[in-house]
């Protein structure tokens, strides 16, 4: 039976600084450590139990060993320039517009061209059927230099490598990432069964043999129908924007639930769009919008968010994603340097069991450590941001040290109880390019 540790090790875009734009009213009421249990115990704060983040992360030989292989031995040229161009496409690719959307864009530009609405069309005189004519011209000129427009990847041989020289590491340490969320906090998950949708380069599963090809490992066109086959362990990673509309993501992720037993783990690129389609899918689950319920265990947000409410970074007037970045080890090739980040988002839900999950708050920005006091900004479980000022003598020694040695996307063990919203700042890192 492989581990959780056997599947996180199978998994097989250095970005400029973060800046600060502001921080936000210091909440001071962030004073009880979670003493309902001894949830240090003999641990050192340096390793309190909502510590979840990883070191650099560096693949495994043999995926190395294949990966350099590859690229000596092809004939195409400029493979750097090229896999920074599809880096950098990758990043930004947004989602497809909806049929919807598109037409109340183009309902929009007509008003706002027109200045005012006009006669009916069956009463317009020739002269203004021409300028009628004319609009509707500049509306879908307008349409087609400020719309995306969202084209379907054709993997052929070509693509498939350059998406493995440029995308292999990245993927492997994200995906890592999440895996290690599970493994420290259910130490007692052992998947037996996996299912990754869109598995792309195979790094999901490579870990489990030697080689890629062994027994145990299918490889389907469609997913499997029947609602009786199950797997401990169902992943999408950096598939779900593949798909040609919300329609038929919607579908996929009630398909992909049906198939969870355990754990269903979602990663995306740590873009606003990626982060979107995370929570489209979140809500399809919590609002439990498929017509047939096949297991009557609810669906449970295991990470990263400590509540099931609306995610509090979508604010109609300034969205922000929720991402994470993961250090890594990329492949050995010329252009790459020693060591990269990944900026990444990810959900994890859980068949039942939510009541288990510590309602401890989720760190969401890199920690600030100064002189007796740190600066940590949260995602609490009553579905709002904070940012606290913590201190040794406001507060407590124990907390105190454990909020300095945590990290971004660590979970801080705390309680804040009856706390007010604040408002958060954060770079943007969503718009950035690979350098």
């Amino acid at each position: 039976m492989a581990t959780l540790r056997h599947l996180r090790g199978a998994w097989r875009t250095a970005l400029p600084d973060v800046s600060w734009r502001g921080m936000a009213t210091v909440i001071p009421k962030v004073t009880q450590v979670d003493n309902s249990s001894d949830f240090l115990g003999n641990v050192p704060h340096r390793k309190h139990p909502g510590i979840v983040h990883l070191k650099a992360v560096t693949l495994p030989p043999e995926l190395i060993e294949s990966a350099r292989f590859l690229v000596a031995d092809s004939s195409m040229r400029n493979v750097k320039e090229q896999v920074k161009a599809l880096t950098n496409y990758l990043w930004s690719r947004k989602r497809p517009i909806e049929e919807t959307e598109l037409l109340r864009k183009a309902q929009y530009l007509e008003q706002k061209l027109r200045g005012e609405v006009g006669p009916p069309k069956d009463l317009l005189s020739e002269l203004d059927q021409a300028k009628e004519k004319k609009m509707a011209k500049e509306v879908l000129t307008t349409l087609r230099k400020t719309t995306y427009h969202w084209v379907a990847l054709n993997y052929t041989e070509q693509l498939s490598f350059l998406y493995m020289a440029a995308r292999m590491d990245g993927m492997y340490a994200a995906v890592s990432r999440a895996f290690h969320e599970i493994e420290k906090r259910v130490p007692d998950f052992q998947p037996s069964t996996l299912l990754d949708f869109g598995s792309g380069t195979g790094t999901v599963r490579t870990s489990q043999d030697e080689s890629l090809l062994f027994p145990g490992v299918y490889f389907r066109q469609f997913l499997p129908v029947s609602p009786k086959v199950k797997f401990d362990l169902v992943v999408s990673a950096f598939s779900l924007n593949e798909l040609p509309s919300y329609s038929q993501r919607e579908k996929t992720i009630q398909t992909l639930w049906r198939k969870t037993d355990g754990f269903l783990v979602l990663v995306e690129h740590g873009t606003k769009e990626g982060h979107q389609m995370l929570m489209e899918a979140r809500d399809v689950l919590l609002k439990g919008t498929d017509k047939v319920v096949h297991d009557p265990r609810e669906p449970h947000v295991f990470a990263p968010c400590p509540h099931h409410l609306p995610c509090p970074r979508l604010s109609p007037d300034r969205p922000l994603p929720c991402n994470f970045i993961q250090a890594y080890h990329p492949l050995p090739f010329s252009w790459n340097p020693q060591l990269k980040e990944e900026i990444f988002s990810f959900l994890i839900l859980r068949r039942g069991a939510g009541e288990a999950n510590e309602p401890w708050p989720r760190i969401t920005q890199p920690v600030l450590c100064r002189s007796r006091h740190v600066h940590v900004h949260l995602c609490c479980p009553d579905g709002t941001l904070q940012h606290a000022c913590i201190t040794p003598r406001k507060h407590s020694r124990d907390l105190y040290r454990c909020a300095r040695t945590s990290h971004c996307g660590d979970r801080l063990p705390v309680l804040n109880l009856d706390c007010e919203p604040a408002l958060e700042e954060q770079a943007d890192l969503g718009n950035k390019e690979e350098s």
